[in-house]
Parts: structure tokens; C-alpha cells; sequence
């Protein structure tokens, strides 16, 4: 396969690893940016003052990361088995006796995940 590239990088610079290692990463992050329109819809938000499109940004990466890191490739298969709402959360005065303020590591319903009641 042959690909093409115009760079302002003189010849000693522009290395062909060196430009392979740029266009990867350039396609990793659209290919992020794909999944947050695509799937995500980013672009369909109506957030535009502030600090609250960077925000949302870093959630929907965070929600992103969180489901690669579980393993999911496509994320919007992972998005559809996924609840909309979380479960009820396991009500405190139902917990064992314990010392107070000592948080005691749980075992989420999920796959394991641990949370502190």
C-alpha cells in the first residue's frame, strides 16, 4: 500500500517511521472524535458557553475509556447493553454493623467492580 503525505518537515526530519508514528496517532484521535459524533452525538449538542463543552468532552472520553478499558471495541454495541439508569444503590441502613467511619470495600453487582459503602 502506498500513501501519500505533504509535511513542512525537511527530508532529515521527516523519517518514514517518524511519519507513520504522527499519522497513526493523528487517526487514533479522529477516530476518537468519530465515536463521540457518531455515537455520542456530539455534535448535536447545544452546550456552547463556558467551561461546559470541555466538559461534557471529558465525560463522554471518560465514558469512552471506561467501556475499552472493560474491553468493549464497539462502543455502541456496549452503549445498548447498558442500562440507561443505574441500579437502586444498596440502601446504608441495610449494610452490617461496623465500626463508624470505617468505609468497607463492596463488590458492585457489575462484573466485580469495587465501590465503598
Amino acid at each position: 500500500m502506498t500513501v501519500y503525505a505533504i509535511t513542512s518537515l525537511t527530508a532529515a526530519q521527516a523519517s518514514p517511521a517518524r511519519l507513520a508514528d504522527w499519522i497513526r496517532g493523528h487517526w487514533s484521535i479522529e477516530a476518537l472524535h468519530h465515536i463521540r459524533d457518531t455515537t455520542l452525538a456530539e455534535d448535536a449538542s447545544q452546550l456552547r458557553t463556558g467551561t461546559a463543552p470541555r466538559a461534557m468532552a471529558s465525560l463522554r472520553n471518560l465514558a469512552i475509556g471506561t467501556l475499552r478499558a472493560h474491553g468493549d471495541r464497539n462502543i455502541a454495541a456496549a452503549l445498548r447493553r447498558t442500562p440507561a439508569t443505574p441500579p437502586e444503590p444498596y440502601p446504608y441502613w441495610a449494610s452490617p454493623a461496623r465500626e463508624p467511619d470505617t468505609p468497607t470495600l463492596c463488590r458492585g453487582p457489575e462484573e466485580g467492580w469495587p465501590t465503598y459503602v
